[in-house]
């Protein structure tokens, strides 16, 4: 058994993981914390809870769960938790940092792309990409894990296999996405209120979301060389979901089966990626309180472009599912335990 303690507990990604690991078997939730509402018991705040959790959220005091935990989750907005992660190692626990703070490597791009000063610049070397479809063999010997965007985990799982391979054209990079609300958080703006949402459809932040530089800094590091997407979000009234449509072009003719054959051969025995046949395409609602990513690809002979389609749970594959995935893997559990 291991302690954990949630940092942040009271937001969507925090509530969400306290589901998942409700159903951990080697897993003690030992602290909850928030900031505005320590005090309440966390079934309170959170109802879905009642009978489930009977614990009392908490201000953070870092060195107690330091003390006390073997990990935390730090569900806590960018530009906030990172020095509150960098205290936590120092006592020598482990941490997945469900926020920006630790996902790109360049300090600068961060404070471009987030607008704040980085909270913890020497510990971008030590901090782990946490896909781990990609980097699995990192994972399980890291300390901090920065655990992928929403966005980013559904763009990179649908164009990694056709850049792996050298199948397209790297400079013709094209995802469109649409999210559910719960995506932005429980943060107050008006374009997230029910009456903006609902029977609306809405692209947002087009051409520079944040996710975009994550997204491009793991396909470069595939590539071997700088690769850019173009990369447009969009709101839609639901809950929980995200469905990405990836295009790129085709350096040479290629059949459907032969780059196919390329998502069976990178995918087929991952645990989380679901690879549908013939003309099954990808739904949010098949993969609703799932880990799962699922992914379906065409080949456009006409204008010989391959489309590659992802949809997963923003709330699970897409943040705290995916946290949970890496924590087994850091301390060598079963990958699927509680997922």
């Amino acid at each position: 058994m291991i302690n954990v303690s949630v940092v942040g507990a009271t937001g969507y990604t925090g509530a969400e993981l306290l589901r998942i690991l409700l159903n951990h078997r080697h897993v003690k939730v030992k602290h909850v914390t928030s900031e505005s509402s320590a005090g309440k018991r966390i079934d309170e705040v959170i109802p879905s809870l009642r009978k489930k959790y009977d614990l009392v959220l908490e201000k953070p005091d870092i060195a107690r769960l330091a003390k006390e935990s073997d990990v935390a989750f730090f569900a806590l907005p960018h530009g906030v938790g990172g020095r509150a992660i960098a205290e936590f190692l120092r006592h020598g626990k482990k941490a997945v940092d469900i926020s920006a703070d630790f996902r790109l490597k360049d300090v600068k791009a961060y404070e471009k792309w987030y607008g704040v000063e980085h909270p913890a610049p020497d510990l971008l070397k030590k901090a782990v990409y946490g896909l781990p479809e990609l980097w699995r063999e990192r994972i399980r010997s890291a300390a901090l894990v920065a655990n992928p965007g929403c966005y980013a985990t559904a763009a990179t799982l649908a164009l990694l296999p056709l850049l792996r391979h050298k199948l397209v054209d790297e400079d013709s990079l094209i995802v469109d996405a649409k999210s559910g609300v719960s995506g932005a958080g429980k943060k107050l703006s008006s374009m997230y209120h029910f009456s903006e949402v609902t029977e609306n459809f809405q692209a947002y932040a087009v051409a520079h979301h944040r996710h975009t530089p994550e997204v491009e800094q793991t396909l470069s590091e595939t590539t071997g060389r700088p690769t850019r997407i173009t990369f447009v979000p969009h709101l839609v009234p639901m809950n929980r979901g995200i469905l990405a449509a990836a295009y790129a072009t085709l350096k040479k003719k290629t059949s459907a089966a032969a780059v196919r054959a390329v998502f069976e051969n990178d995918y087929g025995r991952e645990k989380f990626v679901r690879l549908l046949a013939g003309e099954e395409w990808p739904q949010t609602k098949n993969v609703a309180h799932t880990n799962y990513c699922d992914i379906n690809l065409k080949v456009d002979e006409r204008t010989n472009r391959v489309v590659v389609l992802s949809a997963l749970d923003n709330l699970v594959k897409g943040a705290s599912g995916q946290a949970v995935q890496n924590m087994n893997l850091m301390f060598g559990f079963d990958e699927g335990e509680a997922l």
